[in-house]
């Protein structure tokens, strides 16, 4: 018999907890993130199994050992197989070959048009399925620097067990992306434009899970990349890719767009899972803390800039946490360093932990004139039109002058940014069909202070 899965928190003073518990909470009780304690593993002639398998068999197999001991277990071919029959494109994440050695990972065709689809439609399954089981409510609460927030939505809207509330920094996300949200008219949906930067609202949401008795009264629970559902659904397009083009036997460089952390770090869960990766590579803006993190050993916050790449307009990366406690080999040193990038701004990582992770990822940072120009680059070397966040990706690998086949991951059409698009090759990328009448569809949000105060009024009274 399999014994289910236990997942504990990297601040490590939380009671090991099951798959079901971890989905309705998202974040530890002590503040900490949820990691399983021990990794699956899938063997090599299992993945060569997998090579040539449809998106939802992958899924299905990457998942189980996450799920040992679920409720949702028994049901979980039926949640991939619904989770994924809104896409617009049957291979779900299909590879377009950019050079000789080079493929884009389109990871755009979900719903709303960004790769957050892939593990919210997932999650929203999840979700829908165990409170229906246990007849509960919960209020989903999530900051969005742009693309998190509609994805939520989409997967959380008319639905009677869930309150969905979504915080994003006012007036600092592109048109397309707040239409999407504030224009989804389920009364379960409340969008509020947050006076300041997407940090603010990610530490507003922070400070709401660790308010014990509040989370408990409203029944909080968590949709961004803090959900460890979020990140293990993340981890099968990385195989996905890898296996199509020559995995397990032949090593695939991975580059990626970040900002909160949660993406790559699915590559690295696919890695702990046995897959054989070769380099993974973090791709920020200008605000490039990730980058200096690496390169410097410094991750010290600045001011959040804006930039032609939105949804990485982002200083402190959540996700960090769970690779820290790798590299620190516990939760001790861990707990230090959050605590010295709240009171302090930051910290310095040297010695070990930081040869930990040139190990096992590398990164770079683009600027606005870097994005622009791989744009128009790519765009009049293979008619190919990207996004801001991909032309930063394709930049920093290119730049790194990777060996082997690259994969570069495209976190978003680029119908969603139409005017850094316009800016760099004088295009503008039409929506699809299903969203063809967006910029007509009323809007409704509330515009709120940065103030923890108002927030939790806010919610009570709403509820």
């Amino acid at each position: 018999m399999i014994k289910p899965l236990t997942y504990i928190s990297t601040r490590g003073d939380a009671e090991p907890v099951g798959f079901d518990d971890v989905l309705l909470a998202g974040m530890a009780p002590d503040g900490g993130l949820y990691v399983p304690s021990k990794w699956p593993h899938i063997t090599l002639p299992q993945w060569t199994k997998l090579s040539q398998a449809p998106y939802q068999t992958l899924a299905t197999a990457m998942l189980t050992p996450f799920m040992q001991g679920s409720s949702l277990l028994p049901q979980l071919d039926e949640i991939v197989e619904e989770a994924y029959r809104g896409f617009h494109h049957a291979a779900i994440a299909p590879l377009v070959q950019l050079s000789a050695d080079e493929w884009v990972l389109e990871l755009f065709h979900g719903p709303t048009l960004a790769f957050k689809d892939v593990a919210l439609q997932f999650l929203g399954q999840c979700l829908r399925r165990m409170l229906e089981t246990r007849q509960q409510q919960v209020t989903v609460i999530g900051a969005t620097s742009g693309d998190t927030g509609s994805a939520a939505i989409e997967a959380c809207r008319g639905n009677p067990n869930i309150r969905c509330v979504i915080l994003h920094p006012h007036g600092k996300i592109s048109h397309v992306q707040r239409l999407q949200m504030t224009t989804v008219p389920d009364d379960n949906i409340h969008n509020i434009a947050i006076d300041g930067s997407f940090d603010d609202c990610q530490f507003l949401v922070k400070q709401l899970f660790a308010d014990a008795e509040f989370r408990q009264k409203l029944r909080l629970t968590a949709v961004n990349s803090i959900n460890w559902c979020r990140i293990m659904a993340q981890s099968v397009y990385y195989a996905y890719a890898a296996l199509r083009l020559g995995g397990p036997w032949q090593s695939v460089n991975m580059v990626v767009p970040t900002g909160n952390f949660g993406n790559i770090f699915a590559g690295h869960v696919a890695r702990h899972m046995g897959l054989p990766l070769g380099r993974l590579v973090v791709a920020t803006n200008r605000n490039d803390i990730l980058s200096r993190l690496w390169n410097e050993g410094d991750y010290h916050t600045r001011s959040v800039e804006h930039s032609l790449a939105p949804s990485m307009d982002i200083q402190v990366a959540s996700n960090l946490e769970r690779l820290l406690l790798e590299a620190d080999h516990g939760p001790a040193p861990l707990t230090k360093q959050m605590r010295a990038l709240r009171e302090e701004g930051g910290f310095q990582l040297k010695g070990a932990p930081l040869s930990y992770l040139r190990k096992r990822m590398a990164a770079g940072s683009a600027g606005d004139e870097d994005i622009a120009a791989t744009i128009q680059q790519v765009h009049q070397q293979t008619g190919m039109v990207v996004d801001p966040h991909t032309a930063a990706g394709i930049h920093v690998g290119r730049q790194m002058k990777l060996q082997g086949p690259t994969v570069y991951l495209a976190t978003a059409h680029p119908a969603k940014f139409p005017d850094a698009v316009h800016k760099a090759i004088g295009l503008n990328p039409a929506l699809p069909p299903h969203l063809s009448d967006l910029t007509t569809r009323k809007e409704r949000f509330d515009v709120m202070p940065n103030d923890i105060a108002k927030l939790r009024g806010y919610l009570q009274k709403s509820a």
